[in-house]
């Protein structure tokens, strides 16, 4: 039976263990999973630009043994010719998976229903999966653990922030999310996340405030603007600035290091000069998002 991953929200948390270990075992021994997908062909599939997430993927199957075929639904006028329900169906009957970048999680709902292969989830509407298992790589890496650990995310309630707060509750990272009001993260999936916290004994704040943010290990950050959004920008700035990640914050709250998903807008959300400061994690956290993803599909096409 297939297994796609469209969220980690119906993950357990030793699954979600397991999956971190397998993410760290391709990273530090990349030779020994060189042909686990030999003879394997993924369509990625894009409705939205990207840099890491393309690149990471392409190469990071390649470096896996597979071969990655790009759709650029938006340039290549693939958009409005047929059916989502059509194209996974078609895609299904030459790939071996469906890696796909959409503005909205019911598009990967149609295609996990309409393809007999795995669909993963590169970005949505409600979720970041792959971002989230990357982060907390970078996390482990740089502590040892995740378990007991603090994150702080500062900035707009997002996919990313969902991700975040699922993928941090299942391996036992405690939560705070900090956002200016009107900006919360969606309630659905905070109590998704706060479910599974409560298995895992993992504390999930949610703030207004920036000291809310005190004593955490990381503060993470992400755009006020999220792709497609044209609201000015001097009217986000008079909302956002104030939640500005900056050397001021990480020595308020203690924090070790910064994060960010990237792309990073320099002195709006977070200052150039913490970007280039040794606090951030912001490369690592790129770089890990290759070996996640060659961890998620690792394990997808070889259950």
């Amino acid at each position: 039976m297939k297994q796609d991953l469209l969220t980690f929200a119906n993950w357990t948390p030793e699954a979600m263990q397991n999956l971190l270990q397998l993410a760290v075992e391709i990273k530090q021994a990349p030779a020994s999973y060189s042909n686990v997908l030999a003879g394997k062909s993924i369509v990625a599939l894009f409705e939205k630009p990207s840099l890491r997430t393309r690149v990471s993927f392409d190469i990071g199957i390649n470096k896996l043994g597979g071969h990655m075929v790009y759709l650029d639904v938006q340039s290549g006028k693939l958009a409005g010719r047929e059916d989502a329900v059509d194209t996974a169906a078609n895609l299904a009957c030459w790939a071996d998976a469906i890696v796909a970048r959409v503005f909205s999680h019911t598009t990967l709902e149609t295609f996990s229903k309409a393809a007999n292969v795995p669909v993963v989830n590169a970005l949505c509407d409600k979720y970041h999966p792959c971002q989230g298992l990357a982060d907390y790589l970078t996390m482990f890496e740089r502590f040892g653990k995740t378990e007991g650990l603090t994150m702080a995310y500062v900035g707009d309630g997002n996919n990313v922030t969902h991700s975040l707060l699922i993928v941090g509750a299942l391996l036992g990272c405690n939560q705070v999310v900090v956002t200016p009001e009107g900006h919360e993260a969606s309630p659905e999936i905070v109590a998704q996340a706060k479910a599974i916290a409560e298995k895992t004994g993992v504390t999930i704040v949610e703030s207004t405030e920036l000291s809310a943010a005190n004593g955490a290990d990381v503060i993470y950050a992400d755009t006020w603007l999220s792709m497609g959004d044209d609201t000015p920008l001097d009217v986000i700035k008079e909302k956002f600035m104030p939640y500005q990640v900056n050397e001021a914050l990480m020595e308020a709250t203690g924090a070790s290091y910064v994060m960010h998903c990237q792309p990073a807008h320099r002195d709006l959300e977070i200052t150039g000069s913490l970007i280039d400061s040794d606090k951030s994690l912001l490369m690592q956290q790129a770089e890990n998002r290759m070996h996640g993803q060659n961890a998620i599909l690792t394990q997808l096409l070889n259950a």
